[in-house]
């Protein structure tokens, strides 16, 4: 891993975050798209070389809305940088996480992503994301 890529925060609405994201960060969100497979819109706020992504459910079936409906709104995952995400999936599966997709599939902001089960990283849902080139 190389660095961490985005933190993600689960909002029930996305127009009214991205409005106080705004005034936090005295900038605009400089991406939003939907990612129909996962059932969520999102926004990406830069903040300095950080980056936030507000994620809100497109349906109620969804992991953000379920995760709503359990915890609230919050940060929902970290995400890391990898160079090879194959190679970092084989590698923590050996060292004993479990990953809840072993196959990387497509996620927002040009990214391949793949995601360790919580109760494997003391609580924190981890993301791994490789650019997609």
């Amino acid at each position: 891993m190389r660095k961490i890529e985005h933190i993600g925060i689960a909002v029930k609405d996305l127009e009214v975050s991205n409005l106080l994201f705004e005034k936090l960060f005295g900038a605009a969100a400089y991406k939003q798209e939907e990612v129909a497979s996962e059932g969520v819109r999102t926004s990406f706020f830069l903040n300095g070389p950080n980056k936030i992504e507000l994620l809100e459910a497109t349906n109620p079936e969804s992991p953000i809305a379920k995760f709503i409906e359990k915890k609230g709104e919050g940060i929902h995952h970290i995400a890391f940088d990898v160079e090879d995400i194959y190679a970092e999936i084989a590698r923590l599966k050996a060292e004993g996480f479990v990953v809840l997709n072993e196959t990387p599939k497509k996620g927002a902001d040009n990214k391949m992503v793949a995601f360790l089960h919580p109760k494997t990283t003391n609580g924190v849902l981890i993301e791994l994301c490789q650019e997609i080139v």
